[in-house]
Parts: C-alpha cells; sequence; structure tokens
C-alpha cells in the first residue's frame, strides 16, 4: 500500500500524473530509500514484421514495486512487506519533473552521507524546463 498526504493510494490517481517521487521506511531498523516510479509503462513492438513499431501503454507495477536497490529488496523479503511503510513524498505530471524531484530530495536529505540510507548513488539529467512552475 502506498500512502500520499496520510490517505491510501489507487489507480484514479493515474489519470492526472504520469509518476511519483517516494520515500520507503524499514520500520525495523529505520534505513530509508528515495525513488522514483512511473504509473505507466511504455513498449514499443513491431507491427507485423514491418519496421513501423507500434507504441503499447500499460499500468506499471507500481502498487507492487519496492524500489531498485537490491539490498532494499533483500530487507523486504527477508522482514517482509509489514515491515515498511511506503511514502508518496510528491506527485509529478512529467518525466523530467520526476527526476528532478527525485535528485532535490536525494540532495536534501543527503542520502549518500549517512548509512541511514538504502541510496548508493544519484542519477540525474535535468533542464530548466522539466520542472512545472506551479
Amino acid at each position: 500500500m502506498w500512502l500520499f498526504e496520510n490517505k491510501e493510494v489507487d489507480s484514479d490517481i493515474i489519470d492526472d500524473y504520469i509518476g511519483f517521487v517516494y520515500c520507503i521506511t524499514n520500520n525495523v531498523t529505520g534505513k530509508k530509500y528515495i525513488g522514483k516510479k512511473l504509473f505507466k509503462s511504455t513498449r514499443r513492438t513491431k507491427v507485423k514484421g514491418q519496421t513501423r513499431r507500434k507504441k503499447t501503454v500499460k499500468e506499471s507495477d507500481w502498487k507492487e514495486y519496492w524500489g531498485s536497490n537490491k539490498v532494499l529488496q533483500e530487507d523486504v523479503n527477508t522482514l517482509g512487506e509489514d515491515n515498511f511503510e511506503r511514502i508518496i513524498l510528491k506527485l509529478c505530471k512529467t518525466k523530467g519533473e520526476c527526476n528532478y524531484w527525485e535528485a532535490k530530495y536525494q540532495m536534501q536529505y543527503e542520502v549518500l552521507e549517512s548509512d541511514d540510507w538504502y541510496n548508493e548513488w544519484i542519477m540525474v539529467k535535468v533542464h530548466r524546463s522539466h520542472i512545472n512552475k506551479e
């Protein structure tokens, strides 16, 4: 279960947003992870063996997603999902906005400077136009 503003998130939210930035907390050790996830995945498939390609869009595995960090995934498998909390920090309308906010939160919380975080690296490429100016 994902929470946003203390409420459980369901598929209805997908229509307005492309993805989100999240924090997963290990309630046993207190260790955390900040990442991003898209609500939909896009695949290109060949159409009848031709070079034309058809774009297929479907809902991603965001409901069952536990981050890309292997140590975090091992802890979830060992300790059980009930010992973790998944919080959505920011809902985003573009991929660029997701990239920006993930990096901003990771820098703000200094995730690489402490063993209190599962994060091991930060990778981002963002342009000023990616940021939603609300």
